[in-house]
């Protein structure tokens, strides 16, 4: 391994365990607002939570309709995100593995 990627590897376990937990409590809020089919996506604190999460849902969309009228999207992206946090930077993760064998070996 070379060093560089050494250096960085705690940053870049750093950021991408933030990155996974920030998209995964989005698509949370956005099963929550699901709740709530009066507030409009489009206008004020919403928009925070339906820019980065609209990208991943509507393409999502093209392959799964809605199930009795519910999106069910977010609900797979959870999954989604989830997974790969745990699969990467969890504590079995291999990006945490490779971490702690790097820091062993040094």
């Amino acid at each position: 391994m070379t060093p560089f990627l050494v250096e960085t590897l705690p940053t870049l376990h750093l950021l991408l365990g933030l990155v996974l937990s920030a998209l995964t409590l989005l698509f949370l809020l956005r099963i929550i607002l699901t709740w709530y089919p009066n507030i409009s996506l489009e206008k004020g604190f919403w928009l925070l939570i339906a820019l980065p999460t609209e990208p991943f849902l509507a393409i999502t969309r093209k392959f799964i309709a809605p199930i009795g009228g519910v999106d069910i999207t977010p609900v797979i992206w959870v999954g989604l995100t989830s997974l790969s946090r745990e699969l990467l930077v969890g504590q079995q993760g291999l990006i945490s593995q490779i971490l702690i064998k790097t820091q062993l070996i040094g």
